[in-house]
């Protein structure tokens, strides 16, 4: 009798726990309202919400926007110093020859190492053939102006010709850009009174800019050059990441002479 029923309880004891697990459940469901349910649910759904890649949380979405305007801050405050270090510089210049100061706005990758938009135009007074410095020296020459915008030809471009000399001893000759963050000098002589390390600023032969502008320092001389001398120099303005520059008048001997043409 009682092997009878052993076995019994063997094929039907899953079978009743099974039924009494669904009627106990059923029953926890039905006094709970189906919170318990609803929030067993909530806790596996919120387990496979990080795993979907489209799915955002809240709280992402707020660390992500937090993280946006701590960028935009330390941006801002980096530009603020800038400008401030440049307006210094200004101050130091005599009032009526202060120049206008510009933010360059525009530079495409086909024409970094040629040429830059400014934000000041006419109507800042700025015109063809002014000369535009960065801090450290000489960035180039005002080629074309609208009304807010004016457009520089940098001394790195290939076509640029600026009239310099060695700081030290006078040694003369011509810098051509060369496409990078150094530029060519070629002397006017086969043996130049130079050596690495001089440092080079515009001539006083030059027609297109004032003489004594701090342009670059020689990096390394090639004295075998025919037909002259040659040597690479390193321009001193980081003309690789422009943000800020001071735009001046033309000289005034090159102003003379265009009026004296004219």
């Amino acid at each position: 009798m009682f092997t009878t029923r052993g076995r019994w309880w063997e094929h039907k004891g899953l079978q009743v726990g099974l039924v009494a697990l669904l009627i106990s459940s059923a029953w926890l469901v039905r006094q709970t309202h189906g919170a318990l349910l609803l929030e067993i649910y909530e806790k596996i759904a919120s387990q496979f919400q990080f795993l979907q890649p489209g799915a955002v949380s809240k709280e992402q979405l707020q660390n992500a926007k937090v993280l946006e305007l701590e960028a935009q801050i330390v941006e801002l405050e980096s530009q603020n110093k800038k400008l401030k270090d440049l307006l210094k510089y200004v101050e130091k210049e005599p009032l009526s020859s202060r120049p206008i100061v510009a933010r360059v706005v525009g530079r495409s990758a086909d024409s970094w190492w040629q040429q830059a938009i400014l934000n000041r135009g006419s109507l800042a007074g700025i015109k063809e053939g002014f000369i535009v410095k960065a801090e450290g020296g000489l960035v180039g020459l005002v080629e074309s102006v609208t009304p807010h915008t004016s457009r520089v030809l940098l001394i790195s471009d290939l076509k640029s010709k600026v009239g310099v000399n060695v700081s030290r001893t006078g040694a003369k000759g011509v810098l051509r850009g060369d496409g990078s963050a150094e530029a060519v000098l070629e002397f006017y002589e086969k043996v130049p009174n130079a050596k690495p390390g001089d440092v080079i600023v515009t001539s006083t032969y030059s027609q297109k800019f004032p003489s004594g502008l701090p342009v670059g320092r020689i990096k390394s001389l090639d004295l075998k050059k025919l037909p002259a001398s040659v040597a690479k120099v390193e321009l001193f303005p980081a003309i690789r990441s422009l943000d800020w520059v001071t735009v001046y008048p033309k000289p005034e001997s090159q102003a003379l002479e265009n009026s004296s043409s004219q």
